[in-house]
């Protein structure tokens, strides 16, 4: 048995006594120092604790304890014969010496000294989650560029404490960090003060969508679908020289391609304010030209001010609009309707309604935020509850009133000789509600007919902002990661810069990197328990049988996954070096915290080689439940056996991971997956690695939550299961630098 205590040495020179941890086991007995010194009347040596008479208190007794799990579950995992006195020390040294190095005040340098006078480009990140984006991008370097993190933002407190630990805790990094929902009315105003003036180059970001995807059901007035609006809103202003767009494949075929289209046309729909004019001007001279629809040629004028004006002006310019036509339909209504019909018929109150609702347009922008998030927080979806909230967000867009207000105009039925008068008035609501591209496009019959053309489409060529090409599919493996998940990537680029259509395969289909390369070295940990530090794997007496062909999957690479021999490293030894090209050269070791207070407290940093590396507590039924579909080697055609044996479960599906070849997308919930070559689920650090994200990448705040807390927390799974691949997001960013100016 096991004997692990702690002492108090001799005092020093101030008084304060070491603590001491001692070993003794038979004929083993070790003492090391831990770092920490107290004074005698702090000690209570019965308890084996620190009082709370010192102020540290809680972050020594947390580190002993960590210390004491930790030697004792060495000693139950290593033969009795492997034990020295030496090795021991070691693994007590090591853990002790880690913390220290954290805690040691020195100058944080960002960057290595070969970076000193290389061109930085810089970007932010928006929807970060635990910032894949931000990872990816941070390892890409070309010629003499490379990347310079400014900012990132979140709407969750677990994403802003794992960016806060690895980019300023870990690397060194002052990259901001906002944590604010990007729809908030002061997103903006604060993701200004926070970029200090600082000019951005590239931005990028997911815009979640989960009413996208092609694995849940469809949402209608999901409360994530409206993101893109507030991220084209960052994109306008910042006016960055490129910009990354990623999401879900459903998004392509949403609503029969009309999502992507839109999507597309909002993009090329972002102005340059300072060319804007060019426009207007035009327009005051074909308006000269024209004879005949000067009214419609007025509202399609006022209609593309809505473009360079801020939220207050279009406020004011919005409102205007819809007077102007009030007006003229004021003048209108007694040449179809008689007095009596004006006061009473409803569909002159819809019309006059209509207009109504139509200058509250900030108002029911509210109204619909509210009752979307109270629809989300209900969980109103499948049930009698949720398409009457859905018929009432319709009813208040902008295009709905329109429609009803066309419908009433219908209605009327009013003759011939006004019907002109009420076709300009539906014409105007319907380019009150067009995008800048529709009022492109219904400006051309005019242009056309003055006989402008050419100067038309040479002022839009200037106009126009960004450039963007048909968005692409991702798939991640082609990247070196070893896993198939598929991202739609939107990639806009300023005038100024070039066309970026595509980001090219680093490696071939018989090159990709296979489950087994990306975790055979992990599989050392059981049912219930906890691993702070890498074990040497016997494959051998794992594999008896098929050592070799499994010795055959495990390939020398370079980071981005091409196969190289003489100069590569495994996965698994990019994954424990890291990927970030030593640039970091005063990044503290890996360290794990449960909340923001202990991020503050350097002393509470739990700080050891390996982070995350946690199994659940399975009983013995779930273990042989797995053991069948593992064997079976898929979970349908196991359920047949399952029933036979009373081990069947209404869980709607099992991914059985195959080793020699990728794993399916990786989501947010460990029970999906089972091991390769262990009845188990995945643990975070493994789920990390076949996202590619390096070991010293950790994850931290809760493990995992359920039920309705999902809604609203961002456990390390989630974090993992929802990020961007960082390899994949290296991959852009190296094309990004090698197109930028």
């Amino acid at each position: 048995m096991i004997n692990v205590k702690f002492y108090l040495d001799k005092a020093d020179k101030s008084k304060r006594f070491p603590i001491h941890l001692v070993i003794r086991q038979k004929d083993v007995q070790v003492k090391v120092a831990t770092g920490e010194k107290i004074f005698q009347k702090d000690w209570d040596g019965k308890n084996q604790v620190v009082k709370d008479s010192e102020y540290r208190h809680k972050s020594i007794n947390k580190f002993l304890s960590f210390l004491k799990q930790e030697v004792e579950k060495y000693f139950d995992s290593v033969p009795h014969s492997n034990f020295t006195d030496k090795k021991v020390k070691e693994k007590i040294l090591a853990l002790v010496n880690s913390r220290k190095e954290n805690t040691d005040v020195k100058i944080v340098c960002e960057d290595a000294a070969e970076y000193i006078g290389k061109e930085k480009v810089k970007f932010l990140d928006l929807f970060a989650g635990a910032g894949g984006f931000s990872e990816g991008f941070l390892q890409a370097e070309y010629g003499d560029k490379y990347y310079d993190f400014l900012l990132g933002s979140d709407i969750n407190e677990n994403c802003e404490l794992t960016h806060l630990a690895r980019y300023n805790y870990q690397l060194g990094l002052d990259a901001e960090f906002l944590c604010q929902d990007i729809t908030e009315p002061d997103f903006l105003d604060n993701l200004l003060k926070k970029l200090k003036g600082e000019q951005v180059d590239v931005v990028c970001g997911g815009p979640p969508c989960q009413s996208f995807s092609l694995a849940g059901k469809r949402k209608k007035f999901d409360k994530k679908d409206d993101l893109f609006a507030h991220y084209l809103t960052v994109i306008r202003t910042l006016r960055p020289k490129y910009f990354v767009m990623e999401n879900v494949k459903g998004i392509l075929t949403k609503e029969g391609g009309k999502i992507k289209d839109m999507i597309l046309q909002e993009i090329k729909s972002i102005v340059d304010l300072k060319e804007f004019n060019q426009l207007l001007m035009f327009l005051a001279r074909l308006r000269k030209a024209e004879k005949e629809k000067i009214f419609t040629l007025d509202c399609y004028n006022l209609r593309l001010q809505f473009e360079s004006a801020n939220e207050k002006e279009l406020e004011k310019l919005k409102e205007t609009y819809i007077q102007i036509i009030e007006n003229k339909f004021r003048v209108l209504t007694p040449k179809i309707a008689d007095y009596k019909t004006s006061k009473t018929d409803i569909n002159i109150n819809t019309i006059r309604h209509g207009f109504n609702l139509l200058k509250r347009s900030k108002e029911l922008a509210y109204v619909r935020k509210k009752v979307i998030l109270e629809k989300a927080h209900s969980d109103l979806d499948n049930d009698f509850f949720a398409e009457k909230f859905d018929d009432f967000l319709t009813s208040i867009e902008a295009n709905s009133i329109i429609d009803k207000v066309n419908e009433a105009f219908k209605n009327l039925k009013p003759s011939k000789q006004y019907q002109g008068e009420v076709a300009e008035i539906i014409s105007a609501l319907e380019i009150y509600n067009y995008s800048f591209d529709e009022c492109i496009e219904g400006l051309k019959p005019f242009v056309i007919k003055a006989k402008v053309n050419n100067e038309f489409q040479e002022i839009l060529s200037h106009i126009r902002l960004y450039n963007i090409d048909q968005p692409f599919v991702a798939l991640a493996s082609n990247y070196g990661v070893p896993q198939n998940r598929e991202r739609v990537l939107f990639i806009g680029c300023r005038k100024d810069q070039k066309l970026v259509k595509t980001v090219p395969a680093t490696v071939s289909e018989n090159e990709k990197v296979t489950v087994f390369e990306a975790l055979f070295d992990l599989n050392f940990i059981g049912n219930d328990d906890e691993k702070f530090d890498y074990e040497k794997i016997d494959l051998k007496a794992q594999y008896n049988g098929s050592t070799e062909k499994m010795k055959s999957l495990i390939k020398k690479r370079t980071i981005d996954g091409k196969p190289d021999e003489k100069k590569g490293l495994t996965y698994a030894e990019w994954s424990k070096k890291g990927r970030l090209n030593g640039r970091f050269v005063n990044a503290k070791n890996p360290f794990y915290v449960k909340n923001s207070d202990e991020l503050e407290n350097t002393l509470t940093h739990i700080v050891a080689p390996l982070h995350n590396h946690k199994t659940s507590k399975q009983n013995d039924d779930v273990i042989k439940r797995l053991d069948v579909i593992l064997n079976t080697g898929d979970y349908d055609l196991a359920k047949k056996e399952l029933r036979k044996i009373g081990l069947d479960s209404e869980k709607r599906n099992y991914n059985v991971l195959k080793p020699d070849s990728q794993s399916p997308t990786v989501m947010t919930i460990p029970d999906d997956y089972i091991h390769f070559a262990s009845p188990r689920a995945l643990t975070v650090r493994e789920m990390a690695r076949l996202q590619s994200f390096d070991d010293s990448f950790v994850f931290q705040g809760k493990r995992s939550t359920g039920g309705n807390k999902r809604k609203f927390e961002v456990p390390q799974f989630t974090l993992v299961g929802n990020a961007v691949p960082p390899l994949m997001a290296r991959a852009v960013a190296l094309e990004i630098l090698k197109n930028i100016k």
